[in-house]
């Protein structure tokens, strides 16, 4: 799941990367305005988490330009502006949540997950493929009767699966899904990855498309 974090905050901006990171998001962190917009535009994001006050361009700016030109994803605005002429005027302008800063992180990763739910039209934490279910929420994996706690990147590499069943993901498509800007790709990551995720498991829960990619069978229930 690949997340967009417009903050200025060098302090702020490196907490929440982290702990975005390790409940098994990617993360491309801009640092002002102008870049937040033009990333939020041209990019393919699960979520926008949003500063109000940035430099060169405001967050309302930010939010008023993109829903304007159709952009749908969902933005969790993030701010230490708590009036609550604050938190109408963005809740109107189309962001799907809103956090005063300070807040505990366990509580932005709940709103985080809670906002994509909506998004998606999921009613719980549990994404359901056939004999496959994973908890989005505690990262545990169940196929066939057998649970497995994921790391956080081979969490990363099933929730994208999950989220196109029968669709073919190349290398590429899952790295996006787990590295950020400026995050050196590990030789094989996806290789190996999938090789844990099967032997925990049983080979059959990912399909070997040669020369192509990865899949998850879709249920046909």
């Amino acid at each position: 799941m690949r997340i967009l974090l417009i903050e200025d905050d060098p302090m702020i901006g490196k907490g929440l990367r982290q702990a975005l990171q390790d409940a098994a998001m990617s993360v491309d962190w801009v640092r002002d305005g102008h870049a937040g917009s033009e990333a939020l535009a041209v990019g393919e994001y699960a979520l926008v988490l949003l500063d109000l006050g940035l430099p060169g361009m405001s967050g309302i700016d930010i939010l008023r330009g993109s829903r304007k030109a159709g952009n749908k994803t969902p933005v969790l605005v993030i701010t230490a502006r708590d009036e609550l002429e604050d938190r109408v005027s963005g809740l109107d302008l189309g962001a799907d949540d809103y956090l005063v800063k300070p807040f505990d992180l366990r509580e932005l990763l709940a709103r985080v997950r809670a906002v994509i739910r909506r998004h998606s039209g999921q009613a719980d934490s549990i994404i359901r493929n056939g004999d496959i279910e994973l908890d989005t929420a505690s990262h545990a994996l169940s196929y066939r009767g057998s649970t497995q706690l994921l790391s956080a990147r081979e969490f990363a590499v099933m929730r994208a699966l999950l989220e196109r069943p029968g669709t073919i993901l190349s290398r590429s498509q899952l790295e996006e899904k787990i590295y950020g800007w400026g995050e050196e790709v590990e030789s094989n990551a996806v290789d190996v990855l999938i090789h844990y995720i099967r032997r925990k498991f049983d080979k059959d829960i990912i399909n070997n498309v040669r020369g192509a990619g990865w899949s998850v069978p879709k249920d046909r229930a």
